[in-house]
């Protein structure tokens, strides 16, 4: 068949009084125009088949894994493998008088061949990882580094094939000369090698998961993707930074995670109170004070214990100096952490306090020290703010005051005064 239509042409171009050489060859390119054109036909035909009629069994079939296989490109790289063997297993008859040109064809289209069959396998590992990743072990075990890794060293072998072919040596040559390259490639490569040796560990580790809340330089959100080189955190603002996996073990950095698995998130808040409203409690002071609820037994209770320390050391009570006293700041510490106790947003298996800290210029620091039941942002800022509410609201009942700086507002109703 193939010899009729080159005869055919042949004769066409006789006809027309080319010499019979250049008419032979005319009929030979002809020949090869047409290979081309058949088998790229063919090609786009193939593809079109396997994307409707595979791709509608793929979905009508249970399994997840050819699932993800639809969007890899895979019918195409498939389909490629068509006009590939079409024109290396027939370009000798079509052309067997044209060495020149069949060899070169010939060559690109082995180049074809591997670069097809590599684009295959990185479909199928793009769609073991998409699998992969729709479980939740991929949260804590990302894959996507070991993925990358694994397209690295076939991307690389896929080149060393297309080298091997075009300048028609054998493989094991090119390895050998590639040695005297290898000090050149450790430096081509030292990011992928260094990320590659960072995710091992952090995922070995179990250092950091997709999910998790990182804080590093001026990065501050959640892990949302761990690659080969990079470890992408999208911050609370909404931007995205990218940081070196191997930062993350070469430097330190702070991992919420296990805040978020403890139960509790720290509330470590304090107030200032002014140093000039501390004073003894007068006995008026108890009374009133022996009023809130939270409290009228502690008041009670210490109140007698003064009371017996005092008669038993026959202490001259006339005088505030002597003995032992309550002061409003010591009633309102007792509040505050009887406050605590009964506040039910608040993880009461964690540590729980109330502590005065060194004082300052400003005055004296009352630390609240505990930690709230739940751990998500907007739920402990509410209960943060609502205890504070209540701190601010409450304290001049124990006639203290909180510190602030004079305003320009206070200083004029000062100077009027």
């Amino acid at each position: 068949m193939i010899t009729k239509y080159l005869s055919l042409f042949e004769r066409l171009f006789l006809d027309v009084r080319f010499e019979p050489t250049t008419a032979h060859n005319l009929a030979q390119g002809v020949g090869i125009v047409t290979l081309f054109v058949v088998s790229f036909f063919l090609f786009f035909v193939v593809k079109q088949l396997l994307k409707r009629f595979v791709g509608r069994w793929i979905r009508k079939s249970k399994t997840r894994f050819d699932d993800y296989l639809l969007g890899k490109k895979l019918e195409r790289r498939i389909a490629f493998l068509i006009p590939i063997y079409m024109i290396k297993g027939l370009l000798y008859e079509v052309a067997p008088d044209l060495d020149t040109i069949t060899s070169f064809i010939i060559v690109w289209t082995r180049v074809g061949e591997v670069t097809t069959y590599t684009g295959i396998i990185l479909s199928f590992l793009d769609t073991i990882s998409d699998m992969y990743n729709s479980f939740d072990v991929s949260k804590n075990k990302p894959l996507k580094g070991l993925v990358q890794v694994i397209k690295i060293i076939l991307i690389i072998i896929c080149v060393l094939l297309i080298i091997a072919v075009l300048t028609n040596k054998d493989l094991a040559n090119i390895f050998i000369g590639l040695g005297t390259l290898s000090a050149v490639l450790m430096l081509v490569f030292k990011d992928p090698i260094l990320g590659f040796v960072g995710g091992i560990q952090l995922t070995s580790n179990d250092m950091v998961r997709i999910g998790d809340w990182i804080v590093k330089g001026n990065a501050d959100g959640t892990v949302i993707d761990m690659g080969l080189t990079t470890v992408k955190v999208k911050n609370w603002d909404n931007t995205i930074t990218t940081i070196p996996t191997y930062s993350l073990i070469s430097d330190p950095f702070i991992n919420w995670r296990g805040m978020a698995e403890s139960g509790g998130r720290r509330i470590a808040r304090a107030i200032i109170i002014d140093v000039d409203t501390v004073k003894f409690c007068t006995p008026e002071m108890i009374e009133r004070y022996k009023k809130f609820q939270l409290i009228t037994k502690y008041i009670t209770e210490t109140e007698q214990a003064v009371e017996e320390y005092n008669k038993e050391n026959s202490v001259d009570t006339s005088t505030l100096v002597n003995g032992r006293r309550q002061t409003n700041l010591g009633i309102f510490r007792a509040y505050l952490t009887e406050y605590l106790k009964c506040n039910p947003n608040l993880n009461h298996d964690l540590t729980m306090l109330v502590r005065q800290r060194d004082p300052t210029e400003y005055g004296i620091p009352l630390q609240i020290y505990c930690f709230s039941a739940k751990t998500d942002w907007v739920s402990y800022e509410a209960i943060q703010n609502d205890i504070f509410d209540h701190i601010y609201a409450v304290v001049k009942q124990f006639d203290l005051r909180v510190f602030q700086r004079p305003s320009s507002h206070s200083m004029n109703e000062a100077s009027e005064h």
